[in-house]
């Protein structure tokens, strides 16, 4: 890393407490390099030293993960003044943190507001994948998902995206030690980033743009943008922009192979229809054999399970790099649907994977703690709603 910090000044950022916002103050979480030029100038930075405090007050905040500015040991003391008097590095809060059988963790996370959020940690061998939160709430109301009964309240600050990260490395203490490299020389306990989270992604594009160009920068958290993947339901005018604003992996929350279904489960559809969106696909920049778009399948019991429905669904994925990624059904208090067997979730991926498509089926992880793919919800508000209630919600 070039303009590294001093490696043996660097604090045992974990003794810090986090803080939270300050009234009147600056956060610098979350600002974008040019926002951080342009903040650290206003509060009286000279114009000609901004690029390289912008580059050490970067390295301490993103690389070693550092909260006190009077820890910035290659500042001078009266810079370190000037950044406390005017600026904060604040995170959200964690409210709780579950730790599944599995090793799976779940983060209830509260922001400005008092909004929750929930994240989730999933350990793998050799890599450890972090589902991150867009939006407090949804707006997408796609039935079989327990976050689509909750209504959309607002969407997340990059401060509040990028956040969740940092404080995922602060539980899992993984910020380098003194002399350890950033990229992939450094602690990758958080090795991927899933924006399959609370919310639609593209519903809050700019800010996911810029929260993930400060993960993804090379003197900080670092991590590649193929380590990065965003999924949506399908914001067609959005899609494009994924490729070129951010570069990150496509996921597609496709689920139906009729629109008839689709309209049903993913009821953006009925926006930007299967054909509309397959288009979009068709045309997304960049889009190889090494670059396929994931299409995510969940498995419901005689919904969509059929294998007219896999036959279906091959023939719709012709001219695309694709590989299906099959999600057994998680179920949840209230829940309109059931997973499909076993037997018919191995059929169904057997079609695809005969017509050349990887079709994995995903390991349903931390359901124990209501942390499964589908069953995020705020704490908070599951709490204060009896199960017949949740069920009235989803019409059953």
């Amino acid at each position: 890393m070039s303009d590294a910090a001093p490696a043996p000044l660097v604090p045992d950022v974990h003794a810090i407490p986090r803080r939270q916002p300050v009234e009147g103050k600056v956060n610098l979480v979350g600002l974008t390099r040019a926002a951080l030029r342009e903040a650290l100038i206003a509060a009286g930075t000279p114009e000609k030293q901004a690029k390289m405090r912008v580059g050490q007050v970067w390295q301490w905040i993103y690389h070693w993960g550092v909260r006190d500015f009077d820890a910035m040991t290659n500042l001078a003391k009266d810079y370190r003044r000037l950044l406390a008097d005017n600026f904060t590095i604040a995170l959200p809060e964690v409210v709780t943190r579950q730790l599944s059988a599995d090793g799976t963790r779940k983060y209830l996370v509260r922001i400005a507001g008092g909004h929750e959020v929930e994240v989730v940690y999933i350990p793998e061998e050799g890599r450890g994948t972090l589902c991150v939160s867009s939006q407090v709430g949804c707006t997408l109301t796609c039935s079989f998902c327990h976050t689509g009964t909750q209504k959309l309240v607002r969407n997340l600050t990059p401060a509040e995206i990028v956040g969740q990260v940092m404080l995922a490395r602060d539980d899992l203490d993984e910020w380098p030690a003194p002399g350890t490299g950033t990229g992939e020389d450094g602690p990758r306990l958080v090795s991927n980033i899933v924006l399959m989270g609370m919310g639609e992604p593209l519903y809050n594009f700019d800010n996911v743009r810029d929260a993930m160009n400060i993960v993804m920068d090379g003197e900080g958290i670092a991590l590649g943008r193929r380590r990065i993947t965003l999924s949506t339901s399908g914001v067609v005018p959005e899609i494009a922009r994924t490729a070129t604003e951010i570069g990150c992996q496509l996921a597609i929350s496709f689920h139906a192979t009729t629109d008839e279904v689709r309209d049903i489960l993913v009821p953006i559809n009925k926006r930007w229809n299967i054909a509309t969106l397959l288009d979009a696909l068709k045309a997304y920049p960049g889009l190889s054999n090494s670059e396929r778009i994931t299409f995510e399948y969940v498995m419901l019991d005689g919904i969509n399970d059929t294998k007219e429905d896999a036959h279906r669904l091959v023939k719709l994925l012709e001219g695309i790099p694709a590989k299906v990624n099959l999600i057994p059904f998680n179920e949840w208090p209230g829940a309109p649907y059931k997973r499909s067997s076993g037997n018919r979730i191995h059929a169904f991926a057997d079609i695809i994977y005969k017509a050349g498509y990887a079709s994995p089926i995903r390991t349903p992880r931390g359901e124990d703690i209501m942390a499964a793919c589908g069953q995020l919800k705020s704490a908070t508000e599951r709490a204060r709603k009896s199960r017949a209630q949740i069920a009235a919600e989803t019409g059953q």
